[in-house]
């Protein structure tokens, strides 16, 4: 009974983290919540991507598919509380450091500098420019759940390789507990919901998450020497874009 109750508090932990859906105040959660919940992290990745691609579906044809689309991100980032967005801009920002420690020191500053501001637009631009351009169809809805699903299993598999790169407590210290093996369970259901909504396309997709996390986890380690909560969120952020813009090509 208690491994059924720890694995119902993972999956409300992995709701609570991953959005601003209120269902943390039921429970008092903490990160070995979390940690637990890490294998579920892209079957709440795919609700977030449904709400985004439903809502510039619906919306393309009675406005335009650039407004449906950027309405679409409006949504996503209330319902996320913009969480990868403010991970990649800390990351941006601390791009311009000259040492280590003070790439560490900047992340843990979250005002936004001119790198983090160009990041943030180019990615954005980049996301609503793909969803614009498949909101003409049903198939964007597929596509968004399929890159958001993937880009959540990114921050998991970086955890379990990488070591963390600063001393305490933090994010990416607490998903090194989820394990290798709910890790894998988290790529396992990244891929069914991938290949079971696109097939080879979604495998396509999948594969391309998994390029900007080897990329990205080899960068963080010769630059930091392991990863951060900023560089996993970065790495998920940067992997749904990625994927979205691929899609793109094969729409």
């Amino acid at each position: 009974m208690q491994v059924v109750r720890n694995e119902l508090r993972g999956a409300v932990a992995a709701v609570a983290f991953l959005t601003r859906v209120p269902v943390g105040r039921m429970v008092v959660l903490d990160a070995s919540d979390v940690a637990r919940g890490g294998s579920l992290f892209p079957l709440v990745g795919a609700g977030i991507g449904a709400a985004t691609g439903g809502i510039a579906y619906a919306l393309a044809d009675p406005l335009t598919p650039l407004i449906a689309a950027l309405i679409g991100l409006v949504a996503a980032a209330v319902l996320t509380g913009v969480l990868h967005l403010d991970a990649l801009a800390d990351t941006a920002d601390a791009l311009g450091a000259t040492t280590r420690e003070r790439a560490l020191e900047i992340m843990r500053d979250h005002s936004i500098g001119a790198y983090g501001g160009v990041a943030l637009v180019l990615d954005l631009g980049l996301k609503a420019a793909a969803l614009a351009a498949l909101a003409g169809g049903t198939g964007v809805v597929r596509f968004a759940v399929c890159a958001a699903a993937a880009s959540r299993a990114t921050p998991l598999v970086l955890s379990a390789a990488l070591p963390y790169a600063r001393p305490g407590e933090g994010l990416g210290r607490a998903l090194r507990t989820t394990g290798i093996a709910r890790s894998l369970a988290a790529v396992a259901m990244a891929a069914v919901i991938c290949v079971g909504l696109e097939g080879t396309d979604g495998a396509i997709l999948l594969g391309v998450a998994g390029i900007v996390a080897a990329v990205a986890g080899l960068l963080a380690f010769r630059w930091l020497g392991g990863i951060t909560g900023d560089v996993l969120g970065a790495a998920a952020e940067l992997a749904e874009t990625a994927a979205l813009v691929v899609a793109v090509a094969l729409a």
